[in-house]
């Protein structure tokens, strides 16, 4: 049996937590807490992270990370990429600067991107049209960064897993090794 770690980041509310109870037939693990101290955060939001298991048709097992999104918390952003076998970046794209959003994560896990695999999620776009995908297709290629980029309804099963597919079909194309070497 293998087991193969996925990260799912973004801002505070694009999604991370209902993502992985998306995929899961039983609620994730959630360590959240509200900070109410304003010197935490003066909007009093939750910070936490949440775990989910997940058994794949094979026997093996994806563990699901929904990490902390504040840029605060990048000691753990790196701490945990050691170990992840990919990443799903969620974007909201109802937010003052969805691009911007979009570039933090792509700068502080560079080095997980380029040694395995991402794909990007873009939510609320239905409401949020702009900036378009093609927007977010430029920002990447900024960065340096191929991988998929689509909407997504996080409440959606289909959409997520569609998101973890093309995430575990990107790791394929490289190779067996890439997957077997990720327990």
């Amino acid at each position: 049996m293998n087991e193969y770690r996925i990260l799912f980041t973004g801002t505070m509310d694009a999604g991370k937590t209902t993502a992985v109870s998306t995929l899961l037939e039983n609620a994730p693990i959630t360590t959240e807490v509200r900070a109410d101290h304003v010197l935490l955060d003066p909007t009093g939001a939750p910070i936490g992270m949440d775990y989910g298991d997940l058994a794949l048709d094979n026997g093996d097992r994806l563990r699901l990370y929904g990490i902390p999104g504040q840029r605060r918390f990048d000691f753990m952003w790196k701490s945990l990429a050691e170990t992840a076998l990919g990443l799903v970046i969620l974007v909201d794209n109802s937010r003052p600067d969805p691009l911007a959003d979009l570039s933090i994560y792509l700068e502080n896990f560079e080095g997980l991107i380029r040694d395995t695999a991402c794909v990007i999620g873009i939510g609320r776009m239905q409401q949020h049209p702009q900036p378009d995908l093609d927007a977010f297709s430029d920002r990447m290629q900024d960065h340096g960064v191929v991988c998929p980029v689509l909407p997504t309804d996080v409440r959606d099963r289909q959409d997520v897993l569609t998101l973890v597919d093309l995430l575990l079909m990107q790791l394929e194309s490289r190779g067996p090794a890439r997957l077997a070497g990720a327990n």
